[in-house]
């Protein structure tokens, strides 16, 4: 527990003698940073006087509040694990996992004289620095060393221009951490009451999700327009080139930047005359040019200049990787972390477009050598930062050491993204301290007669074109860009052009268009919308948009992000009851209180009292999320399609959901998981309905229940259900009712039956499998059909059946004489999978549905996933198996990932199980301490 009010006072004033160390031996320093491998690549470059080990990231933080001592579960802390009725001391315990690591540190502290405390220099390595120093409570000399690459002189230099530790980025980051918890703990039981369970909300995962939320809101309201234009292939002699249509007798030619998204040309378009050509008039003029002449009208020649973009920050790093290499954020900084901790680049967490007077030197010695004098600016480059409240930064991410290695030069030790990533950052670092790229532009208008065609006497076309007459830092590097709306053609090469040349029209066509919706995001564009709005920090950008796919917000298709149902949902529930929390300059306005309490300039204590309980006549988040009353929770998960028809988001994935008019029929459907939001319109639904409405028979009310059997045609295959009413409910083995509403009973079809003649008795007899052959040694034989056909089962023993038909007609005598014989065992055909469900937006390799010995399965051949019993794989979906393959991957990483899985399976197998049980010992239960009374300043 700490308070952070006070600076650590365990830091002797000066060196002592370590115990039993004689005089003259060398000093025993240690050094303490984060991960494994760069305490691997620091190791190298210190003596053997300086003991390097990594704390594997943070070792202490909030727990879970289940987790809190018995004591303090009814007090302040006992809802975040925060003192929410004082001063939000927060409440820290040791991670489980860590215990181990935290021991052997202490052990090492012991044997040392000094120690380092190496941890990244941003707020994030500033917090674990300090929690290693009240955790260890180091009673020799302490340092904070500092470095932006992990290089030999780099080392070198941290090693002598140490620091005290800078507990206001510690307050910072404190700060964040308990608001983000006060968020997601206040406002996350909201969701799973009225949306559904295991879901979250966040300070920026919710206003991220939002964003792209509203993309696709815009992208359903959408109307297409149409509208034509006219291209027209020109010659000049030999040399030809294309030439479009920009306006008639004066008025300029729409395009689809002149509608808005209701399909209406805009008022502005409108207001200044922009003709709107329909297809008559676009295939009348483009008649009227074919084979005529045109007259060179004007010609506008500018120069041109282009200068090259900054160094990479973290912010621009994620989105060129995302363009050129396909990149996701995460995987992104997990390989740009990865080549920091090696000592190929410097910190990758950076908001700075900086460069050190070494990196300038470095660059342009190899623009020199590499490209030439020419390509060499007088003075080196400098530039500014254009993002909101650039956090605490050193330099831009540039290759490491006073002299840069080329990719040529590392081709041998990195390898596939890895190398491609590197080279990426080496071409952009280099070019910018490269020259402008130079050149001119030309821009030429064209006229020709139409005598009168679409009512016109004069077309003028438009050609523009570059030329590069110095390449300038072009010949190393050219910035990507996000993909606009109505992107224009890339400028077409020219011939050289004069006032009055005359030109053969050679062909002309005419094109029909329609508007396009708003581009969906991106991760790319969406890192770039959350900067450009001061939403969060670009260090966190990765595991924002990693939280809000893997929680199910949102599905990757391609490269584009697309919102599932559920965030409608979550989104309409907060912008209704709690505005605040998904509004964009709050949010932003958040992050810059957040500085201010970085920098010292706003009080940590002051800041989150006013927050969570309120100031002056501003309600805080307790007092909103407390006063909210009841929510409509049908409402929340209901989304109005059109003409009565509306999308509902239900337990097992989103329906449709339609009142007859005239019948008062209720008719639903399921939404496939590859329909997207914006596909479903009100055609597109009806569509569904109706094909769901024909594969629904009725087959009359189960003798037995009442209820309505029908047959369907499910993923798998047809097989009979019974349709439960509203206030169905299903009794506990105590005999009380239970909260857990009844699931529909299921059964396929035989292969032999036909969901066109199937009759009630054979589906009856269908839904009460398992049947009961008879008692045989004091045990039930049950005969069921399987995922693997029919077969019998006697407690663990089971034996297959020959026919579907037998489970019903096997005779206790004929059955007891099959478990008789022994088991056939041998090899199984492979079965073919029950389902495929495309490629995985992880591993990009398809997704199939498979049975397994313990059940049903995904997977997509590198990760296997159970379908857990609750779902019914005849309702599974794209989505869904995305999802379960999403939660296997975290828990395997969780475990250290698949290799370490496996070396701890191998390590106990065997004769190994019993030697790790002999020298297994009972964990000792540990409690932390209670926080302790804050000490006046």
């Amino acid at each position: 527990m700490s308070t952070m009010r006070e600076k650590p006072a365990h830091k002797p004033a000066t060196p002592r003698t370590h115990p039993g160390k004689k005089e003259g031996m060398s000093v025993t320093k240690l050094v303490i940073v984060e991960s494994p491998a760069k305490a691997k690549t620091i190791g190298k470059y210190l003596g053997s006087d300086y003991d390097v080990e990594a704390s594997v990231g943070h070792i202490r933080d909030l727990p879970q509040p289940s987790a809190l001592p018995a004591d303090m579960k009814k007090g302040p802390y006992g809802k975040f694990a925060v003192n929410v009725e004082g001063d939000f001391d927060p409440y820290y315990v040791v991670n489980p996992d860590k215990k181990k690591k935290v021991t052997e540190l202490k052990a090492k502290l012991k044997k040392a004289d000094e120690l380092y405390l190496a941890t990244d220099e941003d707020r994030e390595g500033e917090a674990i620095a300090w929690h290693l120093l009240e955790v260890l409570k180091p009673k020799v000399p302490v340092k904070r060393m500092v470095f932006h690459e992990i290089t030999k002189e780099a080392i070198h230099r941290a090693l002598s221009n140490t620091r005290e530790l800078d507990t206001q980025l510690v307050d910072a980051q404190e700060s964040r951490r308990i608001l983000d918890r006060l968020v997601g703990y206040e406002v996350s039981p909201l969701l799973w009451r009225k949306v559904a369970p295991s879901l979250s909300a966040g300070r920026v995962q919710s206003v991220t999700t939002r964003l792209v939320v509203e993309r696709e809101r815009e992208r359903m309201a959408f109307v297409p327009a149409s509208y034509w234009d006219v291209t027209a292939q020109l010659a000049k002699g030999s040399e030809e080139f294309e030439a479009k249509l920009a306006s008639v007798d004066g008025a300029r030619i729409a395009s689809g930047k002149d509608f808005d998204d209701a399909g209406a040309l805009v008022a502005k378009s409108a207001k200044a005359g922009v003709r709107v050509l329909s297809a008559e008039d676009a295939k009348a003029i483009a008649a009227a040019l074919e084979g005529g002449e045109a007259t060179v009208s004007s010609v506008e020649t500018k120069p041109y200049k282009r200068r090259p973009a900054a160094p990479f920050t973290t912010s621009t790093l994620q989105q060129e990787a995302s363009r050129k290499l396909r990149l996701s954020s995460r995987d992104t900084m997990r390989i740009a972390q990865s080549l920091y901790e090696n000592g190929f680049i410097t910190y990758m967490r950076t908001d700075s477009v900086n460069l050190s007077t070494e990196a300038m030197n470095a660059a342009r010695a190899q623009i020199k050598e590499l490209y030439g004098v020419a390509s060499l600016p007088e003075k080196p480059r400098f530039y500014t930062s254009k993002s909101k409240g650039a956090q605490e930064a050193h330099e831009a991410i540039r290759p490491a050491g006073d002299s840069f290695r080329m990719p040529s030069e590392v081709a041998g030790q990195l390898q596939g993204r890895e190398y491609a990533l590197y080279e990426l950052i080496w071409k952009r670092t280099v070019a910018s301290q490269m020259e402008d790229a130079k050149g001119s532009t030309a821009s030429i208008k064209i006229e020709a007669p139409l005598a009168g065609a679409a009512g016109a006497q004069t077309a003028t076309l438009g050609a523009s074109g570059t030329i590069i007459t110095f390449p300038g830092f072009l010949a190393a590097y050219e910035e990507g860009a996000d993909v606009k709306r109505y992107e224009e053609k890339a400028e077409s090469r020219l011939p050289k052009l004069a006032e009055g040349d005359v030109l053969a029209e050679r062909s002309a066509s005419a094109d029909g268009h329609e508007t396009t919706p708003p581009p969906r995001y991106t991760e790319a564009s969406l890192v770039k919308t959350l900067e450009e709005k001061g939403i969060g920090r670009p260090s966190t950008y990765a595991s924002t948009i990693s939280t809000i796919i893997d929680r199910g917000y949102v599905d990757r298709k391609g490269q584009a992000l697309v919102p599932t149902w559920t965030a409608f949902s979550v989104i309409r529930l907060l912008e209704e009851n709690l505005p605040t929390l998904v509004d964009y300059d709050f949010t932003a306005e958040m992050e810059e209180d957040l500085d201010r309490i970085a920098t010292g300039h706003e009080d940590r204590v002051e800041y989150l009292a006013g927050f969570y309980r309120g100031k002056g006549q501003a309600k805080g988040l307790h007092e909103q999320v407390d006063s909210l009353g009841e929510i409509d929770a049908r409402a929340v998960n209901t989304i109005e399609i059109g003409e009565g028809i509306a999308v509902r988001v239900g337990r097992y994935g989103p329906y449709l959901e339609q009142v007859d008019e005239e019948t008062g029929e209720l008719k639903r459907a399921n939404v496939p998981g590859d329909v997207s939001p914006d596909e479903l319109n009100v055609a597109k639904a009806k569509e569904l309905l109706d094909a769901a409405l024909q594969g629904d028979r009725s087959l009359g009310k189960d003798p037995n229940t009442g209820y309505e059997l029908v047959v369907k045609d499910g993923r798998f295959g047809p097989y009979v259900s019974e349709v439960l009413p509203e206030d169905a409910v299903q009794l506990t083995p105590t005999g009380k009712v239970s909260k857990v509403k009844p699931k529909p009973r299921t059964a396929s079809l035989f292969a032999s039956m036909s969901p066109d003649t199937v009759t009630l008795d054979e589906a009856v007899k269908l839904l009460s499998l398992p049947r009961i052959v008879g008692e045989s040694n004091g045990e039930q034989i049950e005969a069921t059909n399987g995922r693997y056909g029919p077969y019998m089962k006697r407690g663990s023993d089971s034996r297959s059946l020959e026919s579907e038909e037998q489970i019903f007609t096997i005779t206790l005598e004929e059955a007891e004489k099959i478990f008789a014989e022994p088991k056939k065992r041998g090899s199984r055909a492979a079965k073919p999978p029950l389902a495929e469900f495309g490629p995985d937006p992880v591993s990009g390799k398809n997704i199939v549905l498979k049975d397994g010995r313990f059940g049903p399965y995904v997977t997509d051949g590198e990760t296997n996933a159970s379908v857990p019993r609750a779902d019914d794989i005849n309702q599974l979906t794209a989505e869904r198996a995305q999802k379960l393959l999403v939660a296997r991957r975290l828990k395997i990483a969780e475990q250290g990932g698949p290799k370490a899985r496996n070396k701890t399976k191998r390590t106990v197998s065997g004769a190994g199980k019993k030697k790790a049980a002999a020298k297994k010992t009972p964990a000792k239960k540990t409690t932390a301490k209670k926080p302790a009374a804050k000490k006046a300043e």
